[in-house]
């Protein structure tokens, strides 16, 4: 597996090659913050400031520079695609009861819940002040679904928090709906405003999908492996919120009676107090290795659907991304 500054160095190489137009994304997400109620701009700033890996708009301006230009309009979805996660992640944290997000406190601890959940209203607004803005009826109403897709994934993680019983099946609709939802209207979305054939469209689409699905089993590995200070978040929050993610699926079919016993009362109480048992229990019954090799088999898929693109320095860019999504450690 890459080091943590291994896959930085690869990131910024990938960023580097639209360097130009993400500085533009960048700038115009800042510009896109202003408002006339001061604390709408100081949460907005708090979180965006925070930075992390601007993956999903890094997938709109690689995948329309990879079928031929990136012009104004991909900028502007490029923020869009941003303001959506972000406001996601505002909600994400007061429902999640999360304290700390990219090393830092999350704007509900900085700030409360109800500024957070108002600013979080403020971005998907906006988010879609500016879809009309590009006057495309086919992304606005792609996004519409899109962004109602994923209201429904948080409500259904929601409705099976302390649920044990979830199953593979299950995991995977809460994952696709609330993640990997986006990436795959990123991708779909740079390639309409491109002019892509339909076809194309659809490959670039399921590409973000199982990129996405992918990036989201790594991320449910490294809540059991993770060190905090390289996630920027606690390790055992995916516990204390009752969620039973793939690795404890896994380890509830494969490992011994205590072992269900010890892994299921977590998830229904809610807790971390016994992570360590839990983490050792994931470990020996191969769960880990078991989620990272269902993770690479959506990163296969996804690698086979970017072939239908021109070979060319942005795919290979593609490229690296997915190969990242399952060999990293944040």
């Amino acid at each position: 597996m890459p080091g943590h500054f291994q896959a930085t160095r690869v990131m910024q190489e990938v960023r580097a090659t639209v360097s130009r137009e993400f500085e533009q994304v960048n700038q115009l997400i800042i510009d896109q913050l202003h408002s006339d109620v001061p604390m709408v701009e100081n949460v907005g700033h708090y979180i965006v400031d925070a930075g992390g890996k601007r993956l999903r708009p890094l997938l709109v301006l690689l995948s329309a520079s990879a079928l031929g230009s990136c012009g104004p309009a991909h900028i502007k979805f490029a923020a869009i695609i941003e303001f959506i996660h972000t406001a996601t992640l505002l909600h994400d944290d007061v429902v999640d009861i999360s304290s700390l997000r990219r090393g830092r406190p999350t704007a509900n601890a900085e700030f409360g819940n109800a500024p957070s959940v108002l600013v979080g209203d403020f971005l998907y607004t906006r988010a879609f002040q500016l879809m009309v803005q590009l006057g495309d009826m086919s992304i606005l109403d792609h996004m519409a679904d899109t962004t109602n897709t994923i209201a429904e994934g948080e409500v259904l993680q929601l409705a099976r928090a302390g649920l044990a019983d979830t199953s593979r099946e299950q995991y995977l609709e809460v994952i696709t709906r609330k993640t990997a939802i986006l990436f795959a209207a990123a991708c779909y979305g740079a390639a309409s405003l491109s002019g892509a054939e339909p076809p194309l469209r659809q490959a670039m689409r399921e590409f973000g999908l199982n990129l996405g699905i992918a990036f989201q089993m790594i991320d449910d590995v490294l809540d059991y492996e993770g060190d905090p200070a390289t996630m920027g978040k606690n390790v055992g929050d995916d516990l204390t919120e009752g969620k039973t993610t793939l690795p404890l699926i896994h380890a509830m079919q494969e490992g011994s009676e205590a072992e269900r016993t010890l892994i299921r009362d977590a998830i229904t109480n809610r807790s971390a107090s016994e992570l360590n048992a839990i983490v050792q229990a994931v470990q020996g019954c191969g769960s880990l290795d078991y989620t990272r090799a269902q993770a690479r088999h959506y990163h296969d898929l996804a690698l086979a659907r970017l072939q239908q693109l021109p070979a060319n320095t942005w795919r290979s860019a593609l490229e690296r991304i997915t190969h990242l999504s399952i060999h990293r450690d944040h």
